[in-house]
Formats: C-alpha cells, sequence, structure tokens
C-alpha cells in the first residue's frame, strides 16, 4: 500500500466495533493484528523521515548557531500532517489489504 495515498482519516473517529472483528471474529484478536501493524506502519513512518531529515543534517562543535532548514520544516509539517499509524492499519484493515495468520492454529494442525 502506498501511504502518501492512503484515504485515513487524520482526525479520530468511531468505528463499528462489528466490523473490525468481522475477519477474524474476535475484537480482541482483530485489535491486536492491527497494533501490530501500525507499529510496523510507524517505525517505517519514523525511519523515512530521519532518513529524509539526514539530508540536511550539518556537525557544528558548537551549539552557538543552530540552522533552520525552510525544506526540512516543510519535510517535517508534511509528516505531522500524515495521517497517524493506527488510522492507517485500521484502514488496511477494513479494506482487507492486510496479510495475517494465526500462528496457533498452524500449530493445532501439525
Amino acid at each position: 500500500m502506498e501511504l502518501k495515498d492512503s484515504k485515513a482519516p487524520k482526525t479520530t473517529i468511531t468505528y463499528n466495533r462489528d466490523e473490525i472483528a468481522k475477519p477474524v471474529g474476535n475484537l480482541f484478536e482483530a485489535i491486536s493484528i492491527i497494533a501490530k501493524r501500525s507499529d510496523q506502519l510507524n517505525l517505517d513512518l519514523k525511519d523515512e523521515l530521519t532518513n529524509k531529515l539526514k539530508e540536511f543534517e550539518t556537525h557544528n562543535e558548537g551549539l552557538e548557531e543552530i540552522f533552520e532548514n525552510k525544506e526540512q520544516i516543510e519535510i517535517s509539517k508534511f509528516y505531522e500532517r500524515f495521517p497517524k499509524a493506527t488510522a492507517l492499519a485500521i484502514e488496511e484493515w477494513l479494506n482487507g489489504k492486510m496479510y495475517y495468520r494465526n500462528t496457533l492454529d498452524e500449530e493445532n494442525n501439525e
């Protein structure tokens, strides 16, 4: 999924818990899966932002001068306006774009 094209809400909204639980039949299990995906997305976004901001990094010996780069500020603002990782994960879940498996079921079938 291309995160930049996401239609995830930027604010908090209420979801139908039956829709969230429908794919696995258990609300707790669904939330657990969504939380793990949210952590993955959050790490990806953080790494992407860090790599982009490293391009503007300067190595000064003293703390006398702090340089503010306009491009750096714009990049930071873009990521601040981006939907939160939980909203992105819920959107993926509700649209059926998330792969998951239950390892306990696999162990019981063996």
